[in-house]
C-alpha cells in the first residue's frame, strides 16, 4: 500500500530501513482505538463544515465496514503497511474513493498515535482496576472465613506475635486497595484529549477540540499541543502502578511459596494451580507463584526502559517514542495475567488451621503477652522483658511451648505469676486483647470497612 508521506521522496525506502521503521506488527493493537478516534474526528470536521455531511457519512460507513470485516476475519490487517493508521486510511480510500483521502484533514499521525495510546491505556487501566477488585473480593472472603484461624506473625522471618490469617490477609487487602485507587488516580490525570494538536503546533482548520474530546469520553482537550504529542508520562505512571501491583503480588507469592513448603505446611495449593516434577513423583511445586515472583522483574524492566527512552527527547515528537508500545503491551499483559492467576490460586487453596495454630504456639509468639502480664501486675517493663527472656530459654531447654511450662518454673523467676498466666498467654487471648485500630482483635471493624469499600467500588 502507498505511504502517507511519499510525495517529497524520489527514491524508494531501503527495505531494511522500512522494516526497521514500521510499527504495524505491534500497533495493530490500536485498531479499535484508531477507528474510534477517526469516527470522532470526522464527526467534528462535519460539525465545523470542514467536511460535508455526505462525506462524513461516507467515511463513517466505510469505517464501520472496515471494523466489521476485521472483526469477522474477512479483512486481515496488512503487515506491509507502515502502521495501523496507514492501514485504516488506505483501506478506507480504496473502498470509498476521494472522501477517504479527507479523513486525515486537520490531524497528524503524531496526535493520532497519541490519541490511540491514550485511549488504549485508559481501557487497560479500567480492565486492570476490575481485575484488582476481583482479587480484593477473593482476599476479603479469605479474611471473613479465617477470623479465628491463628497463626504466627513474623518479623525478619522469625516468629514474632500471634495474629490471625484474617489479619495477615487484611494487610494485602490494603495493598491491593491502594493499587486500585492508583488506577483511578491515573485515569483522572490522563483523561485529556490530544487530538487536534497536529504534528506539534495545532492546525489552521477551525477544529472544535472540546467536542472531539467529549465524543471520546475525555474530560477536556489538552491545553498545550506540544505537550499533547510529545509526552508519555501517563504511560510511565501506569507502568509504575503496574510495577507496584507486581511487587505486592510478588510478596504474596513469596509467602505462598513458603507456606506451601513441607516445613511450614500452612497452605496446600489446589492441583489446578500447581505442577509436578519430571523426575521426582512426590513433588507438587508452586510454579505459578514462582513465575509471578519472577515476572515482576519483567514489568519493572518496562518501566525503567521507558523512563530511559524519554529522558533525553527534546520537544516535540521524536521517533524514539515508538518504543513506548511493545514494552508497555507486554507489561500490561503480564500484570493482568498475574492478577487473574493470583485470584484463582488463593480461591482454590486450602489453609491448614491446626498447623498454623501449632506453629504460633511453638514459636514463643506469646512472649510479649507474658511480659505484659507482669507489667499489669506492677513489674517494670524492662524487668519483665528480662524475666520472660529467661523463661524462653527454659522452654527451649525443655523443648516445650510456654503454655506447657509448669507454674513452678514461672514462679522461680517471679512470685507474681499465678495460674491465670496460662489464660493470659493463650492464642485467643493474645489476639482478642489487641483491640487498637488495625490490630487483629479489631477485625470486625476492619472487615466492615473492607466490605464498605468493595460495595462503594462496585456501585
Amino acid at each position: 500500500m502507498a505511504k502517507l508521506w511519499g510525495g517529497r521522496f524520489t527514491k524508494e525506502t531501503d527495505r531494511l530501513v522500512y522494516s526497521f521503521n514500521q510499527s504495524i506488527g505491534f500497533d495493530r493493537r490500536f485498531f479499535k482505538q484508531d477507528v474510534r478516534g477517526s469516527r470522532a474526528h470526522v464527526k467534528m470536521l462535519a460539525k465545523r463544515r470542514i467536511l460535508t455531511e455526505e462525506e462524513r457519512d461516507q467515511i463513517l460507513d466505510g469505517l464501520k465496514g472496515i471494523e466489521r470485516d476485521v472483526d469477522s476475519g474477512a479483512l486481515v490487517i496488512d503487515d506491509t503497511c507502515e502502521d495501523i493508521h496507514s492501514f485504516v486510511e488506505a483501506v478506507l480510500t480504496e473502498r470509498i474513493g476521494e472522501a477517504g483521502k479527507k479523513l486525515h484533514t486537520g490531524r497528524s499521525r503524531n496526535d493520532q498515535v497519541a490519541l490511540d495510546m491514550r485511549l488504549y491505556i485508559r481501557d487497560e487501566v479500567d480492565e486492570t482496576a476490575e481485575l484488582l477488585l476481583e482479587l480484593l473480593e477473593t482476599v476479603f472472603h479469605i479474611m471473613e472465613d479465617n477470623v479465628r484461624t491463628y497463626m504466627p506473625g513474623f518479623t525478619h522471618l522469625q516468629k514474632a506475635q500471634p495474629v490471625t490469617l484474617a489479619h495477615h490477609m487484611g494487610a494485602y487487602f490494603e495493598m491491593f486497595k491502594r493499587d486500585w485507587e492508583r488506577m483511578l488516580s491515573i485515569r483522572s490525570r490522563m483523561n485529556v484529549c490530544p487530538l487536534g494538536s497536529g504534528a506539534l503546533a495545532g492546525t489552521t482548520y477551525p477544529l472544535d477540540r472540546e467536542y472531539t474530546a467529549k465524543l471520546l469520553g475525555f474530560d477536556r482537550a489538552c491545553d498545550n499541543s506540544m505537550d499533547g504529542v510529545s509526552d508519555r508520562d501517563y504511560v510511565i505512571e501506569f507502568l509504575s502502578a503496574l510495577s507496584t501491583v507486581m511487587m505486592h503480588l510478588s510478596r504474596l507469592s513469596e509467602e505462598i511459596i513458603i507456606w506451601n513448603s513441607n516445613e511450614y505446611r500452612f497452605l496446600e495449593l489446589d492441583d489446578t494451580y500447581a505442577t509436578g516434577s519430571s523426575i521426582m513423583p512426590q513433588k507438587k511445586n508452586p510454579d505459578i507463584a514462582e513465575l509471578i515472583r519472577g515476572k515482576t522483574g519483567r514489568v519493572y524492566g518496562a518501566l525503567y526502559a521507558l523512563l530511559t527512552v524519554m529522558k533525553g527527547i527534546p520537544l516535540a515528537y521524536n521517533k524514539d517514542m515508538q518504543e513506548d508500545k511493545e514494552m508497555t503491551f507486554d507489561a500490561i499483559d503480564t500484570t493482568k495475567g498475574c492478577i487473574h492467576l493470583m485470584s484463582g490460586m488463593l480461591a482454590t487453596g486450602r489453609f491448614n488451621e491446626n498447623r498454623m495454630a501449632e506453629s504460633a504456639r511453638g514459636g514463643f509468639t506469646n512472649a510479649t503477652d507474658a511480659a505484659d502480664y507482669l507489667v499489669r501486675k506492677g513489674v517494670p517493663f524492662r524487668d519483665a522483658h528480662s524475666i520472660i527472656g529467661r523463661l524462653v530459654l527454659t522452654c527451649i531447654e525443655k523443648d516445650i511451648p510456654m503454655d506447657e511450662l509448669p507454674l513452678e518454673d514461672w514462679k522461680k523467676e517471679s512470685d507474681v505469676f499465678e495460674e491465670d498466666i496460662y489464660e493470659a498467654i493463650s492464642l485467643e487471648t493474645c489476639v482478642r486483647k489487641r483491640m487498637t485500630k488495625g490490630a487483629p482483635g479489631a477485625m470486625s471493624e476492619e472487615l466492615a470497612a473492607c466490605r464498605a469499600f468493595l460495595d462503594k467500588a462496585r456501585a
